[in-house]
């Protein structure tokens, strides 16, 4: 974290903004969702991640910071795949079929949801192996499996087919007071624990807001505790998985929440202006940040609070910048966390609030 620390000791110096201790959590077995990479022969398949800057594999058989769980469905996985004699993916000459297997733990029941990923468009071919996995998947406590095909030559993951094979279609986590669920293609935090720390603290600085607007929501791992808290919240999310997700946390808090609940699906920057003077905004953007028109639009007529929820340093840095520039916000709280132990990458919440009386008509 020492580069990023420094970063953020000049951005908080130049600010004038209080920079808390960085939070930091458990190192081992921390990690509750990871995307596995198939390589290898038939014989010896590899599973786990790429070496940095290359699609040269490294296999993790013991990998510490994974969940043990994950570890476990990676050796089924190789056990499967040498049983069927399923060839490992090759990319080069784009051939093969196992590309990669996508592994949640659900944390309540410890059992695993599942997405074996074959350079298919439909799993006809697959099946033999997809047969022996879920037998075994089976046999040590599985929540679901499904398959997803991507026969595009291409850096993406997870493809445009899917099929639910067995289980549940979501996994459901209880995040900052509300049960959230997350289906196979939806995005989630891979650290829950430590996420759950950072909810908390959003929670916090939003104060007695009684109105919340949360751009990027996601499956509503911040937002829906909000809702169940009393709040009334608009929610804005693009991922049509985020949104199946999304509705669902909304509809299990029940009638009265659901009517103090929005949802605006489509992009960030076509509702950058839900907020009220009076409101506090969330913003939790990918890695490249906040949607040009949604960040000037925030810089122009600002909440009362705005809480900016970031995984990538480069594009907060540029987006404070941005929306500091007219003078009616100043960032008042910085505070990192260290969702991704043993590497260089932080996520950082910062708090920015109003200066003076609201800018809106």
């Amino acid at each position: 974290m020492g580069a990023a620390w420094e970063r953020l000791v000049r951005l908080a110096e130049e600010t004038g903004a209080t920079l808390h201790e960085p939070v930091v959590g458990s190192a081992v077995g921390h990690r509750h969702r990871a995307r596995l990479m198939v390589r290898g022969r038939p014989a010896s398949p590899k599973v786990g991640i790429f070496q940095a800057g290359t699609h040269r594999i490294v296999d993790t058989p013991r990998c510490a910071v994974h969940h043990p769980r994950i570890n476990e469905v990676a050796a089924i996985l190789k056990r499967a795949m040498r049983a069927t004699g399923s060839e490992p993916y090759v990319d080069r000459p784009h051939r093969g079929r196992v590309r990669a297997v996508q592994v949640v733990v659900e944390r309540k029941s410890e059992q695993v949801q599942v997405v074996l990923v074959t350079r298919d468009d439909n799993s006809a071919a697959a099946e033999p192996l997809l047969d022996v996995f879920e037998g075994e998947l089976a046999a040590m406590g599985r929540h679901s499996l499904w398959w997803n095909g991507q026969p595009d030559r291409s850096n993406v993951i997870l493809g445009p087919h899917w099929q639910h094979r067995v289980g549940p279609d979501a996994v459901r986590e209880s995040i900052g007071g509300a049960e959230v669920f997350f289906p196979p293609a939806a995005f989630g935090q891979a650290n829950l624990p430590l996420a759950d720390r950072l909810v908390s603290e959003v929670h916090e600085w939003v104060g007695d807001a009684e109105r919340v607007v949360e751009w990027y929501a996601g499956c509503g791992a911040i937002g829906l505790g909000l809702l169940a808290s009393g709040r009334r919240v608009d929610f804005n999310e693009q991922s049509p998985a985020s949104l199946e997700g999304l509705r669902r946390g909304v509809d299990a808090l029940g009638p009265a929440a659901a009517a103090r609940a929005a949802i605006f699906p489509g992009s960030a920057g076509d509702f950058a202006r839900l907020a009220p003077g009076g409101s506090t905004g969330i913003v939790d953007p990918p890695r490249r940040g906040l949607d040009p028109g949604l960040c000037a639009a925030l810089a122009e007529e600002p909440p009362a609070r705005l809480i900016y929820v970031s995984c990538g340093l480069e594009s907060f840095e540029r987006d404070v910048e941005r929306l500091l520039a007219p003078g009616h916000l100043r960032l008042s709280r910085l505070r990192p966390y260290a969702l991704f132990p043993y590497t260089h990458h932080i996520e950082t919440v910062g708090l920015l609030e109003r200066e003076g009386p609201s800018t809106a008509a």
